[in-house]
């Protein structure tokens, strides 16, 4: 069943993609049965509260899903998905699969405007959530929600402490019963491949976050050749430590699930868990950022746990300085592999027996030898090697547009249909990528993307704010965080805490905070009247003393 929005793909890729098996024409539901039919006892999943094999984790989805069904979620419906790294989250999204369902990924840290941002887009039926995770209290901004979302036909809480208002996700799994009748209903719901299986939430570079449709054939064929690319087996033991809403954590879910591995779900950014879940679990690989892995290999005491098991950490979400992946090698003496993607489906990596060189200086060749990747001018002329410009992608595992959203679409892909990534790279002779620069106006802060434009127009509605621009802040341990410059209005001097104080009573998410603000007497602008960011970055450097 098509979603309202949904661009499908030309006909003629369709059939390509089909013809050579790029495509294998499953679902991510017949995914993990087939996991469970070949490996039932195999130890499927673990987190801080579970301990499945795959027969039991099987168990747990169908009884999800003939409870979604039940509670009359149907084929085609969407629902918002916001869960934190639990084993509940692979349960919601299997269950959803299965039903033909489609799950629009949340990150837990998103509060009501992005929330309301995509019940506009999408209009979903329900919404699975925590009552209260970390510091946030969900309870308030589901209310909020509501409010303007009357579609919202059921709120399903997850870990529920107190509130009996919604009804219990656990509540759901415990009182379906799997007779035949249910699991025949639960056969005749199942999904065409070609149907959209998820949803992403992407960081924006002009608004609000854009919504990235997934099929269930390029989200498999993703999975298949970024895990090969990395060697992934049966064998492998992977760690998740980092948002599964995140394209980065999802594909090394699915991944691990397609190579029937072993999946270890960790809800925590403290160095010590991880070195204490690669220890206890014998974990080999996982993905992570570049802010972890630094904070890993400085770690004083690391030579207290036993990281042997560790054969590969897969390192992505922005550029990786040379010293943090020398350090991989050299104190968890595992092989770092660079991993290069986004959420619309570009995949490159570098490979296990990639020189150290390789490895610092390019993010390796495309995961999927299938998809093709050029750099290409501003007339959209494909570039020589070794020639700087816009790196775009086309291929199996590269989604076909943003849901909803023309005016993108236009900017996004090139007249031949490759998407355009917004990087700067030079491809050289024997095919290696290197990211040169941006092009997109993003904002990448451990990992996570932002859109500096939404930042801007919140701050600007601050009663002592005339005009704000907003840049990365270079970060040794972030990559970069949020500085504003301001332009207060006469006689005003607003500090950071009142900015920041502003703007989450506005329901700012913790993305959107900034984390330095200058002052300055005007914006400096652009021969064409925008603000001059360049400028803004070039005096950032200076303020902090960064040549």
């Amino acid at each position: 069943m098509p979603i309202e929005g949904f661009i499908p793909y030309r006909k003629e890729d369709a059939e390509k993609y089909t013809k050579f098996r790029w495509w294998l024409g499953i679902t991510l539901g017949d995914m993990l049965d087939k996991a469970s039919d070949l490996y039932p006892n195999k130890e499927a999943l673990v987190d801080g509260r579970s301990r499945l094999t795959y027969s039991q984790l099987r168990e747990k989805v169908d009884r999800l899903a003939i409870a979604f069904i039940k509670l009359g979620i149907d084929k085609g419906d969407t629902i918002l998905l916001q869960l934190p790294n639990w084993s509940e989250f692979v349960y919601s999204y299997f269950a959803l699969h299965k039903i033909g369902a489609i799950g629009v990924l949340l990150l837990p840290r998103h509060t009501q405007i992005e929330v309301n941002h995509f019940c506009d887009i999408v209009k979903p039926k329900a919404w699975i959530v925590p009552e209260r995770y970390r510091k946030i209290d969900y309870l308030p901004i589901i209310e909020n929600v509501l409010k303007s979302n009357p579609q919202l036909k059921h709120i399903i809480i997850v870990r529920a402490e107190g509130s009996q208002r919604f009804v219990s996700l656990e509540r759901l799994i415990g009182d379906a019963e799997l007779n035949s009748a249910n699991l025949r209903e639960l056969e005749g719901r199942r999904p065409e491949p070609t149907e959209v299986a998820y949803i992403f939430s992407t960081g924006g570079t002009t608004s609000l976050p854009k919504a990235v449709p997934r099929t269930h054939n390029d989200s498999i064929c993703e999975a298949e050749y970024k895990s090969r690319a990395r060697e992934q087996t049966s064998n492998d033991i992977c760690l998740i430590a980092i948002p599964l809403e995140h394209n980065l954590g999802l594909a090394a879910m699915n991944g691990t699930i397609f190579n029937f591995g072993k999946l270890v779900l960790l809800d925590s950014t403290k160095i010590e868990d991880f070195c204490v879940a690669v220890e206890k679990e014998k974990v080999t690989c996982g993905p992570i950022v570049p802010t972890l892995a630094m904070r890993i290999v400085n770690l004083d005491n690391l030579k207290e746990y036993d990281m042997s098991s560790l054969k590969k950490l897969y390192v992505g979400g922005e550029k990786t300085p040379p010293e943090v992946i020398r350090g991989i090698f050299e104190k968890l003496g595992c092989t770092c592999i660079i991993a290069f993607g986004m959420a619309e489906g570009p995949q490159c990596s570098t490979r296990l027996d990639d020189s150290i060189d390789i490895i610092i200086n390019t993010v390796g060749k495309p995961s999927c030898p299938y998809e093709q990747y050029k750099v290409i001018d501003q007339d959209e002329r494909e570039l020589p090697p070794n020639t700087e410009g816009e790196l775009v992608a086309k291929g199996p595992g590269i989604f076909s547009g943003y849901l909803k959203n023309p005016e993108e679409n236009k900017k996004a892909f090139t007249k031949d249909g490759f998407f355009r990534t917004g990087d700067l790279a030079v491809i050289d002779d024997m095919g290696y990528i290197k990211i040169t620069g941006r092009i997109k106006d993003i904002i990448i802060r451990g990992g996570e993307n932002i859109s500096p434009v939404e930042i801007e127009s919140l701050i600007r509605s601050h009663p002592d704010v005339e005009d704000v621009a907003v840049i990365g802040l270079p970060d040794r341990e972030l990559g970069e965080r949020v500085c504003a410059y301001i332009k207060p209005k006469a006689l005003a001097r607003p500090t950071l805490e009142d900015i920041v104080s502003f703007l989450k009573a506005k329901g700012a998410s913790v993305l959107q905070l900034p984390e330095r603000i200058e002052l300055i007497d005007d914006i400096p602008l652009t021969k064409i009247g925008k603000a001059d960011k360049k400028a803004l970055r070039e005096d950032i450097k200076r303020r902090i003393g960064i040549s």
